[in-house]
């Protein structure tokens, strides 16, 4: 069956739009909770600043085990949390409160790997000019990490923009839902072609703005 181009392109712009509100909506709020677990991951390690082996481990375990699942398995596993807390498993919204959940542990342990690269000598010599643990923290350990972070950030988008085109092949909307609806359960091609080329897009803009951003903080 071929799609009428000019009819369609419009739906093929209206699921970009979808696939960008996934994707920015999962990214603000798991860079929000990814950022606090990391920085809590980080802090309450063995002699770091505010050592505590139960939320450690804890909080360690979460991320193993969440982490390494397939995203399609995760997403239909937790269907009915999701019907719980968002009234709806259908639908580009319903779609970022999984996403939420696997990129907050994602980024956190992207946020834990680039603060044990800093220096400890940093951290000890804000701590032998009195600084507090909540000080540091914003004075000494974010500002240390940012550029890295930003990559790690960068690198997250992506994955999120994959993560959207699996959503869509479960009924979560975007390009994904089109490629399996339009493209491979009807064998048109073209529509396969063109989402594969605008996810392309997608990713290589997002790694451009990533890698010009961190550069700028680098520098600084």
């Amino acid at each position: 069956m071929n799609v009428d181009w000019t009819t369609f392109w419009p739906r093929i712009v209206e699921a970009t739009g979808e696939t960008l509100f996934m994707v920015a909506a999962t990214l603000i709020f798991g860079s929000i909770l990814g950022v606090m677990i990391g920085l809590l991951l980080y802090v309450t390690r063995e002699k770091n600043i505010l050592e505590n082996k139960y939320i450690f481990q804890i909080l360690n375990l979460f991320i193993n085990l969440i982490r390494p699942i397939p995203f399609l398995i995760f997403i239909t596993a937790i269907s009915p949390l999701t019907r719980q807390v968002m009234g709806t498993t259908i639908g580009t919204v319903a779609a970022i409160f999984p996403m939420t959940i696997v990129a907050s542990f994602s980024i956190a342990r992207i946020v834990e790997n680039n603060l044990v690269s800093i220096d400890h000598g940093v951290i000890e010599a804000a701590q032998a000019m009195g600084a507090s643990p909540i000080r540091i923290i914003f004075t000494v350990l974010i500002p240390e990490a940012l550029g890295p972070l930003i990559l790690g950030l960068t690198f997250m988008t992506i994955s999120l923009i994959d993560f959207s085109a699996v959503a869509g092949t479960v009924g979560g909307g975007g390009l994904g839902y089109i490629a399996m609806t339009y493209g491979y359960q009807r064998f048109d091609g073209s529509v396969m072609l063109v989402t594969v080329a605008i996810l392309i897009i997608l990713v290589q803009t997002a790694q451009w703005l990533g890698n010009k951003i961190s550069k700028k903080i680098m520098r600084r």
